[in-house]
């Protein structure tokens, strides 16, 4: 019998898959988790999944805000899941934009976060699930080979599961 001892996981948009939707989220007062979150992401863990964070941050190239505000808000996320008892295992995060710093392998729907996070820790791609709010996050996930998926908006309507 064939053991297959990789790893599954998690990998979630943050702008409007953990987190409501608003223009360059950077600061904490602006951060607001989508109701529900908690419950699918503990669901997922119950499972046996590790948890990754992938997550587009053009404001950064943009100038909106620093890789310091980044790392604040990141770090505080963080420690609200934490508090829930959800370990996020690692948090991957694109800074640029093509207009701007040039073409990147990172900037979704590149699938470089989600190829250095399977390289990383071990993951068995085709047994893992992406959970996104943009059609970007989709290929993203499949150009990756990712298992499933799935839009946040067809889980918010079926109940979050």
């Amino acid at each position: 019998m064939v053991t297959n001892n990789k790893n599954k996981a998690l990998f979630l948009d943050r702008d409007g898959t953990i987190n409501v939707e608003k223009n360059y989220v950077f600061r904490i007062e602006d951060f607001e988790f989508i109701p529900g979150i908690f419950e699918l992401l503990k669901g997922y863990k119950q499972k046996g999944f590790m948890l990754f964070v992938i997550t587009n941050q053009s404001g950064i190239a943009r100038k909106y805000y620093t890789e310091v505000d980044f790392f604040r808000l990141n770090n505080w996320m963080i420690r609200q899941f934490e508090k829930q008892g959800i370990e996020i295992t690692k948090v991957y995060h694109c800074p640029h934009h093509p207009e701007i710093t040039g073409n990147c392998d990172c900037r979704k729907p590149k699938p470089g976060m989600i190829l250095q996070a399977i390289q990383e820790f071990n993951i068995d791609p085709v047994n893992s699930v992406l959970i996104g709010d943009k059609k970007r996050d989709i290929l993203a996930g499949q150009r990756a080979g990712i298992g499933k998926n799935l839009y946040i908006q067809n889980l918010l309507q079926t109940g979050l599961k």
